[in-house]
């Protein structure tokens, strides 16, 4: 007969339970996998893979008895804030760049064309929706999903599961994020804008010296025409502003 001890089975559970407990976490607060496209058994079992997949890269899990409740609400509720946060942090990054396409729709004239996201359930406009787009595209694409799994992973070592869960926040600070998406915003933005400002300024030359010139009607197709070709413009240059946000919000975890 087969019998286990209880230090045996805690010995087992501690170094899955903790990882596994951040990981979800970070998939409930994180975009892409919180949108109600993804089935709620595929981050569980995403969550589960991690746990089981990095346990070479995690520190040495202290083994916590599980039967103390006040000491079992701590430790989840660090696992549940440190995931969140980090889930938070690439949020802010995509808020950012739709942030931009805000910017740049109010200057183009197109914020009037609003509609609603069922996939994130809130009203948007037309460039917002395609800088939120383009960003998820270039979240992926320059391996922003395998440094959000190295900062959790190397999470468990600046901030290692214990009785202080709210330790982190003195060390991240993430009340001073929200500046992080007014400067990426208004960096992404600020070329488009400076053209669009240029274009007015000649609109508005152009009214005074040719008034006969109707310049509602010509100046609205001429604005979002140089809009379109400034946002193809400045497409490659997302790149930059993207990675060096991400890497320095997710920098206070590693």
């Amino acid at each position: 007969m087969i019998s286990f001890s209880e230090a045996q089975i805690l010995a087992w559970l501690n170094p899955l339970l903790w990882p596994f407990l951040r990981c979800l976490a970070l998939f409930a607060g994180m975009p892409l996998f919180s949108q109600r496209n993804v089935p709620m058994p595929v981050r569980v079992g995403l969550a589960l893979f991690f746990a089981v997949a990095s346990q070479a890269a995690l520190p040495p899990m202290p083994v916590l008895p599980l039967d103390s409740p006040p000491l079992l609400v701590l430790l989840i509720a660090q696992q549940l804030l440190i995931g969140l946060a980090m889930g938070f942090a690439v949020r802010l990054v995509f808020a950012a760049l739709e942030f931009a396409g805000e910017i740049v729709g109010l200057q183009m004239g197109l914020n009037f064309a609003g509609f609603f996201d069922p996939a994130t359930g809130m009203q948007g406009t037309a460039t917002a929706r395609f800088f939120g787009t383009l960003v998820a595209f270039l979240f992926i694409a320059t391996n922003g999903h395998l440094l959000l799994i190295q900062a959790l992973a190397q999470s468990f070592h600046a901030f290692p599961v214990g009785t202080e869960p709210f330790a982190f926040l003195r060390a991240t600070a993430p009340q001073a994020w929200g500046a992080e998406i007014f400067r990426a915003g208004l960096w992404i933005a600020l070329p488009v804008v400076a053209l669009l400002l240029f274009v007015n300024l000649a609109l508005g030359v152009v009214s005074r010296v040719a008034p006969q010139i109707h310049v509602f009607a010509v100046g609205f197709p001429l604005t979002v025409s140089i809009g379109l070709l400034g946002l193809v413009a400045t497409l490659p240059l997302m790149q930059v502003p993207l990675e060096t946000t991400l890497a320095r919000l997710l920098a206070g975890f590693t």
